[in-house]
């Protein structure tokens, strides 16, 4: 599990754009310590886990578990692939069928 989080971690900094003792200087560590976790031999603590989540508003749950949970993003994504009048009409679909399973 160490080393796919350390993956996970190697590849959001390169995301990024940044070098490792920049994106170590972010999370209060130094740039050989995130070389460590990057090899998956450590973990970031809570502490620095949750400045990794903030800096790059991802959840913890990808971080740790590769689980993508975002789900306003994920709608976002989704919908961009949508015309407005496309979007439209679903909501209007959802509004008739929320009030067909409020009536029931």
């Amino acid at each position: 599990m160490k080393e796919e989080v350390g993956k996970r971690i190697r590849q959001i900094r390169e995301d990024m754009g940044m070098t490792k003792e920049k994106f170590a200087k972010l999370l209060g560590i130094s740039g050989q310590y995130l070389g460590v976790v990057e090899h998956g031999k450590s973990y970031l603590s809570i502490e620095k886990l949750k400045i990794l989540c903030d800096i790059t508003c991802l959840s913890a749950d990808y971080i740790l578990f590769g689980k993508d949970n975002d789900i306003t993003n994920n709608t976002k994504k989704i919908l961009s692939e949508f015309s407005n009048k496309q979007i439209e009409a679903g909501c209007e679909a959802l509004q008739k069928l929320s009030l067909f399973l409020k009536c029931k």
